[in-house]
């Protein structure tokens, strides 16, 4: 694997790097066997308007599930809170070093929240207002309009 970093504090647009940030040329991705269950629809189409943490007070997304997988939300309207995996499409996937305006120093990627990771897998705990067929209408959602849907399950404490 080669690397990239910049040292220098100058933008480097042709890596897409902040000072001190360093990435990677990855292994290629082998088949986990992921099956996408659905999309997410949220009101925010690009990242710089979508926030950087859902608020369970924040605006309603929808979850579209697959109809395949209908009969898989059977009894889902008994749990007030949810667990959404979903997977980020649009984040790079190479960075191992990052430049977090907040931290003022280089942090791995491990060692943060960032959406920039090798398998980009949010989870957000959400609040279910309403189930409509395969569309379920939540809140506290931090992602973009057409996110992959991962799975769903009851958040931790709700059975």
């Amino acid at each position: 694997m080669s690397s990239h970093s910049v040292d220098d504090g100058v933008s480097h647009e042709r890596f897409g790097l902040r000072a001190g940030e360093r990435a990677i040329d990855p292994p290629p991705p082998t088949d986990a066997g992921l099956v996408f269950i659905g999309r997410i629809r949220t009101p925010w189409a690009t990242r710089s308007a979508c926030p950087k943490r859902g608020s369970l007070d924040g605006p309603v997304c929808t979850l579209e599930i697959d109809p395949r997988w209908e009969a898989a939300l059977t009894g889902i309207e008994a749990h007030a809170k949810l667990q959404v995996l979903y997977w980020m499409h649009e984040a790079r996937r190479d960075l191992v070093l990052q430049n977090p305006g907040h931290a003022g120093t280089l942090v791995g990627t491990f060692a943060l929240r960032s959406p920039v990771r090798p398998n980009p897998i949010a989870s957000s705990v959400v609040v279910l207002e309403a189930r409509e067929g395969v569309k379920l209408r939540v809140r506290g959602l931090d992602c973009l309009d057409g996110t992959p849907l991962v799975d769903l399950k009851p958040a931790p404490g709700e059975g």
